[in-house]
């Protein structure tokens, strides 16, 4: 029987790759986000045109185009390359959002849209076009201001919290006072005003006052003149060569405190305790008491709620996701930037190239078959991208704002070594 001749309709594949791409194909609208690639966009970039289609000719060389035919379209290659610089975009802005959260917490915020633009915010008077991501915020220290703040209303300090102060009366032989009751009853018969800062919320009394018998004032009191510190416009109480210091205000707020707590701690006869805002003094009222007690506290607060004056700021950037970072704009992405994307791009092709030849293993020919290297192709390229995830983070790491003050640090102590060990030049007049 005679050899049949055989006579195949076509000897290349029904798709290959080409070598090259025109850049006029990737703005027909073909990519599935289109971000940089859409005219109507304002992120458009005609530079990524041009970047993904000379990526065709630099995925064609690489998997060996111009030897065996690629079962790609230049549609893959032009997606490939949009995701790596969309990949790009996310692990940079991801570093930033590490170098710059703290200080942008309760800053504004904005709104985006599916293609991650900024779509309502007020932002837009002062990013311009290249948004947020391309800009140098200043140091605000937020985080740690609003810790302080904090901090300071406890401490009795300072803080951004209203400190309230209201009063009290008594008779001969009471002893236990409901503050929460008597605030309360206070803020209903409009004592702090219409808005009632108080209603039904938990107050947080931070101090009691008192007044001392008037037979004490000269020597315990506040306002005495003998052996204590006050009555500074007596004259007298200093010779006429006295000498002063100019000392800073914190140093006088730490004596004036010290001197404060010697007075309930050595010289004061009454005393007090507080538990849940029970107020139980000591001894009890009598004839010679103070006829009047004084206190200050602070109205507890949702942390949730907007104060109507902002001052709280509670409303804005409270972690990652709302930063207003864009996709980093294609134009602003320098040689080194483009070449990952590059590299990123082309491991990408792999997977996808990988995942194509994996869908048949083998193809038979007459008398024979032909392996496939999908599954060479699809571990290949997904190793690359990660070693490139890897690679970037790494250098990112290194380059954070800390690492960078921490690297002038250095550097400032070794030339101030060096200096140390230069001779110095002899002047000869």
């Amino acid at each position: 029987m005679a050899v049949p001749t055989l006579t195949p309709v076509s000897q290349t594949s029904a798709i290959a790759l080409p070598a090259t791409a025109d850049p006029d194909e990737v703005k027909n609208g073909i990519l599935p986000i289109g971000i940089y690639s859409n005219s109507v966009l304002t992120s458009f970039s005609s530079h990524f045109c041009t970047g993904a289609s000379d990526q065709v000719s630099y995925t064609y060389k690489k998997l060996g185009g111009d030897v065996l035919d690629i079962e790609l379209t230049t549609g893959s290659v032009f997606s490939s390359y949009e995701e790596a610089v969309l990949e790009y975009s996310y692990i940079v802005n991801i570093h930033q959002a590490k170098n710059t959260l703290s200080d942008m917490l309760g800053a504004t915020t904005g709104s985006f849209d599916s293609k991650g633009s900024l779509t309502g915010s007020n932002l837009s008077s002062y990013t311009g076009s290249n948004g947020i991501a391309l800009k140098f915020p200043r140091f605000e220290f937020q985080y740690a201001r609003r810790v302080g703040y904090g901090v300071s209303t406890e401490a009795g300090i300072g803080g951004e919290t209203t400190i309230y102060s209201a009063s009290f009366t008594g008779s001969s032989g009471d002893q236990d006072f409901d503050l929460q009751q008597i605030v309360s009853a206070s803020a209903d018969n409009g004592t702090f005003g219409s808005t009632n800062p108080v209603g039904n919320k938990r107050i947080n009394v931070t101090k009691v006052y008192y007044k001392s018998p008037q037979a004490m004032w000269r020597f315990y009191g506040y306002y005495g003149g003998l052996n204590t510190v006050g009555n500074l416009s007596n004259y007298g109480q200093w010779t006429d060569d006295s000498t002063f210091d100019i000392i800073p205000v914190w140093q006088n707020k730490a004596q004036a405190m010290a001197f404060e707590d010697a007075i309930y701690t050595r010289n004061s006869h009454y005393s007090y305790e507080l538990k849940n805002n029970k107020l139980r003094i000591f001894p009890n009222m009598n004839k010679v008491s103070p006829s009047k007690y004084l206190i200050e506290f602070f109205v507890e607060t949702d942390p949730w709620e907007e104060a109507s004056d902002k001052t709280t700021g509670t409303d804005g950037i409270n972690n990652m996701n709302t930063l207003p970072f864009e996709n980093i704009p294609f134009d602003q992405v320098n040689s080194i930037g483009k070449q990952w994307i590059r590299r990123f791009a082309l491991a990408l092709s792999k997977e996808t190239l990988g995942n194509i030849r994996s869908k048949f293993t083998t193809i038979p020919i007459p008398g024979d078959s032909v392996t496939l290297d999908g599954p060479a192709l699809l571990s290949q390229g997904q190793t690359e991208q990660e070693k490139l995830r890897e690679e970037l983070k790494t250098v990112l790491d290194e380059i954070t704002y800390t690492k960078l003050m921490q690297a002038d640090a250095e550097l400032t102590d070794a030339v101030n070594k060096v200096q140390e060990r230069v001779p110095m030049r002899v002047f000869m007049g």
